[in-house]
């Protein structure tokens, strides 16, 4: 009996994958589609990359003409002071515009090289440009913009500022140091405390040094503990009773002292929207005769230069010295020693530390 020939197969029968209908599979143009979404993805990545690299540069840039300008045409006068700022913001617009068709016309260039030229020579601008805002130069030119631009806000720091400074200047150091020296086993409480109800431990320090010198005790006003806790608002207390799982503070108490003083301070610089002159003064006069904010509602004042005309009435130098102790104390982790104000340039490097509570 005669047998059938064998059919034969070839293997490229099923080299190439097909559909239901026998039709061939495509898998090129898929495998194509996705490099192109991919190249797409990282297009647009370097262009935001070189986009926020560049808006960097000229924030920078913008910081450091206009705060010089602030230096060379401060003042009220028109033909002094505010024609020619108006003129430098207008050459500054106008620089600006340039430069970018610049950039621009140098991009295009770049990105013959690749697709990532261009972003890396943002980046090499942006680095020149934070090394530059790493400069002394450069501190001083923000410096004045901030000064022109705060408004009464910065007047008011800048005033209370060189108060600080002068009372500093004639502070007794040896009792300054005395004071931050009996704080040293307090200091792990207030920092639990300060970091609890986002409150600067060195602003707790202040109080604590302003209060009680670090002497714990009761005094005749009915003041208590470290810092002289007496009646605090009721949402402090309750605050610090849940932090404590539902037991009753004890004013005496070290800790319990700190946590009160603490919630008490966040609660008064709320209620004074952040105002550290208003919150510290808050703080010292608490809820009699219905507290700071009854008495400026009373005198119509609203911040801290419109209660100016009437802090006669109030404990004005309470804010200067505890900010004055709290700077102190900054210099005292910092350097080991309160060094002299008057002594060679440390004047300047004084000022340079800031003072804890009004650092920008």
């Amino acid at each position: 009996m005669a047998r059938s020939p064998r059919k034969k197969y070839s293997s490229k029968t099923h080299s190439q994958p097909r559909s239901a209908q026998g039709i061939p599979r495509r898998k090129a143009p898929l495998r194509q589609a996705a490099a192109r979404d991919g190249n797409q993805w990282k297009r647009l990545l370097l262009l935001v990359a070189e986009s926020g690299l560049l808006a960097l540069t000229g924030m920078i840039g913008t910081i450091a003409v206009l705060g010089r300008a602030a230096d060379w045409f401060g003042g009220t006068g028109l033909t002094e002071s505010l024609l020619p700022f108006a003129g430098t913001v207008l050459l500054l617009a106008l620089s600006g515009s340039v430069l970018l068709w610049l950039w621009l016309r140098l991009r295009n260039w770049l990105k013959r090289s690749g697709p990532a030229r261009a972003a890396m020579a943002a980046c090499l601008v942006a680095a020149g440009a934070l090394l530059f805002a790493a400069r002394a130069e450069f501190r001083q030119d923000l410096s004045n913009l901030r000064d022109m631009v705060g408004g009464v806000e910065e007047a008011g720091r800048v005033s209370i500022a060189h108060q600080v400074y002068a009372a500093y200047r004639r502070a007794n150091l040896d009792q300054l140091q005395q004071i931050l020296d009996r704080s040293r086993p307090f200091l792990p409480m207030l920092r639990e405390a300060g970091r609890t109800h986002g409150v600067d431990e060195e602003l707790l320090v202040g109080i604590g040094a302003a209060e009680s010198s670090f002497v714990p005790r009761d005094s005749k006003d009915g003041g208590r503990g470290i810092f002289q806790i007496t009646a605090p608002p009721r949402a402090a207390l309750e605050e610090v009773r849940n932090q404590f799982h539902g037991v009753q503070p004890d004013f005496r108490n070290p800790q319990h002292n700190a946590h009160l003083a603490a919630a008490t301070l966040r609660h008064y610089l709320d209620e004074m929207n952040g105002d550290l002159f208003l919150g510290l003064l808050a703080y010292n006069i608490g809820p009699r005769n219905g507290g700071l904010r009854s008495i400026m509602r009373q005198y119509g004042a609203k911040d801290f230069y419109t209660i100016q005309p009437y802090l006669q009435h109030l404990p004005r130098d309470y804010p200067i010295r505890v900010l004055t102790a709290a700077l102190a104390f900054r210099l005292w982790n910092r350097e080991g020693v309160l060094p002299r104000y008057e002594d060679g340039l440390n004047a300047r490097f004084i000022q340079s530390t800031g003072i804890p509570g009004l650092d920008w």
